[in-house]
């Protein structure tokens, strides 16, 4: 099992930035893939980015430029970042951490709200 606890969100002005963090626990050694989706209201969840064990790091094409995803290993913790900077009000959405096992058990987040607005 893998628990996942977000934070980090808020309210934010246009432009403005935030960092989101992902503490990830229990059996971390299994994970080889995490990432950030996000879903605004009334759209289904979509994919923010991703970084693999080792692999490549992956970035809709709404967010390249302007998002950063970065990973922190420690003992028995495994802790996600999204970088977020330039803003935008489309950002506005609850963000999710997501992890995936060697054996693709997949868990979620509960997720934390960016609220960008002036």
């Amino acid at each position: 099992q893998v628990q996942l606890v977000e934070s980090g969100g808020g309210l934010v002005q246009p432009g403005g930035s935030l960092r989101l963090s992902c503490a990830a626990s229990g059996n971390i050694v299994s994970i080889n893939f995490m990432g950030w989706y996000r879903q605004a209201p009334g759209k289904q969840r979509e994919l923010v980015a991703t970084i693999t064990s080792g692999g490549p790091i992956n970035y809709a094409d709404t967010v390249k430029g302007r998002f950063t995803i970065s990973r922190d290993n420690a003992k028995n913790t495994v802790t996600v970042y999204l970088q977020m900077d330039g803003l935008k009000p489309e950002d506005t959405a609850d963000y999710y951490c997501y992890a995936r096992t060697v054996t693709y058990a997949g868990y979620w987040g509960k997720g934390t709200p960016v609220t960008v607005s002036s």
